[in-house]
């Protein structure tokens, strides 16, 4: 589609716009654009450029550490990789997902839906509604929560109230809202005290009465915009994420599905312990981010997307009333088999706030949440692969441990790594369409980061394609003259330019 623009020719000839950093995300990236003398973009890039490790990091650790480490990626989403990172370790343990005691199995998933449930809450409310609500290229002053607080005093509150809401149930589960302890292998460490879930019920109703009425905001300002929102940003893809054997919508445990831009089926249930058959990912020597795609359609055609969008258009159905009626409402909008606006991910962010809160209620009703039959025992293993529906998408954590328990490789694909082509698509069809041949103002700009902003990127997690990354050295003098250069290209190759 864009592809094109990914790499321009006469580099040097051209005018360099930069975007650093990109606002309202989680972790630290840069868009840049290369204009000719009238204009017209003639490249663009998301870039990533802060590097992270933590594959490394977690080499030489003992495997029972690993779900309170790999939380330590990210403040925003540190549930997801706990979760994925325990269910990993279960193997190791010699548990498999269907052995896990039905009260640890029910834990795991309340604290789940906590997290995706406060997640959406914030990049929607906090992050995303400024733009949706004031205009892309609204006065920047606009662009906070505060803006939303006083000018829409009631939108923002429940916002902020929802997210609250998320991190108690995450509190109440695992100790603490932010990198708590809960998971562990074969289980859980504590189940909830009858205290614990009737706090967590005296709410939830409202939570789910507020959650319905966002999707109808966003419903509304969707379809207020059209055909501009059902445009921006919009790519054709294909499209990634968990389902339950029967094709319902699955957060937290299930089988790998991927369907193409039509609809059709690329692959079914798939066993996510064998996701290496099945994806592949690639380096670029300009960005720390992989490029993730499906080996059956190779790299050029085979990326794909995940996340909201990807899970809601690949269900066959959501197994929780409300949210199923507005997953209903959302396919209709489209004539297609497929929904593929980009702008639609705030829309199905919210359908999947609404299906966790509905699942909240339930799960807190299930006298299970309070057992104490918490861990299972099996017999030791060498490798375990966790995977599970991050906010942002499929993320997988791959492990494997010596004679000694000591974790010897270690491979992860995080949600937003899976998004990078898409995202990098969307920047470009944004520039190609809606600058190019504009006098660039910051306001125009902000055009960019709005179609990042609707993957709800997490850079920080994404980034750990070590050693592709092409650095420069410099050393000068006390008056500022160079003394020596030294270049890491990004094939390896080291030049050093004596001055």
């Amino acid at each position: 589609m864009y592809e094109h623009l990914e790499t321009a020719e006469n580099r040097d000839s051209l005018k360099r716009v930069v975007v650093d950093p990109v606002s309202r995300v989680e972790g630290h990236g840069k868009v840049t654009l290369l204009l000719d003398e009238n204009n017209k973009v003639q490249q663009a890039r998301l870039h990533i450029v802060e590097f992270r490790g933590f594959e490394r990091f977690i080499q030489g650790r003992p495997y029972w550490e690993l779900p309170v480490l790999v939380q330590r990626l990210c403040g925003i989403c540190p549930v997801s990789h706990h979760l994925a990172a325990a269910k990993a370790i279960d193997q190791l343990v010699g548990i498999d997902p269907e052995n896990l005691p039905a009260s640890a199995d029910k834990l795991r998933r309340l604290l789940h839906f906590g997290q995706v449930l406060q997640s959406h809450a914030l990049h929607f409310f906090h992050l995303s509604s400024p733009d949706l609500l004031f205009g892309f290229e609204s006065d920047i002053s606009k662009r906070s929560i505060v803006a939303v607080l006083s000018e829409y005093p009631e939108i923002g509150v429940q916002g902020v109230k929802l997210r609250k809401y998320g991190q108690e149930v995450i509190r109440m589960v695992s100790g603490k809202r932010i990198h708590g302890t809960g998971a562990i292998a074969g289980g859980m460490n504590k189940s909830l005290s009858k205290a614990e879930r009737d706090y967590l019920l005296e709410d939830i109703d409202q939570m789910i009465t507020w959650a319905e009425g966002s999707v109808a905001l966003i419903k509304k300002v969707h379809c207020s915009n059209l055909p501009f929102y059902d445009e921006f940003a919009t790519i054709r893809s294909n499209y990634l994420g968990l389902t339950k054997p029967d094709g319902a919508l699955e957060l937290y445990h299930g089988g790998i599905r991927a369907k193409n831009e039509h609809g059709e089926t690329i692959m079914d249930h798939v066993d996510y312990c064998q996701y290496n058959n099945y994806i592949h990912e690639e380096v670029r020597s300009w960005t720390y981010m992989k490029f993730p795609y499906l080996l059956s359609l190779g790299q050029e055609q085979g990326w794909y997307r995940v996340g909201p969008l990807a899970r809601v258009n690949n269900c066959d159905y959501i197994d929780t009333p409300l949210a199923e009626a507005a997953r209903i409402e959302f396919k209709a909008h489209s004539g297609e088999a497929m929904v593929h606006s980009t702008l639609a991910y705030h829309w199905t962010r919210l359908i999947e706030l609404l299906h966790c809160a509905e699942s909240i209620k339930q799960l807190l009703n299930d006298p299970d949440i309070m057992g104490s039959d918490l861990v299972a025992q099996g017999e030791k293993r060498y490798e375990g692969v966790g995977v599970i529906e991050a906010p942002r998408g499929t993320l997988f954590h791959h492990y494997q441990v010596d004679e000694n328990d000591i974790v010897t490789k270690a491979n992860l694909i995080v949600s937003t790594t899976s998004n990078n082509m898409a995202m990098n698509e969307s920047v470009r069809q944004v520039a190609a369409e809606y600058l190019s041949g504009k006098e660039l103002t910051e306001p125009l700009l902000n055009n960019l980061e709005v179609a990042i902003r609707a993957y709800d990127p997490c850079l920080s997690c994404a980034t750990h394609a070590v050693g592709k990354m092409p650095l420069q050295l410099e050393l000068v003098d006390v008056d500022g003259k160079l003394i020596d250069k030294l270049v890491k290209h990004s094939d390896g190759q080291i030049e050093r330019n004596n001055a």
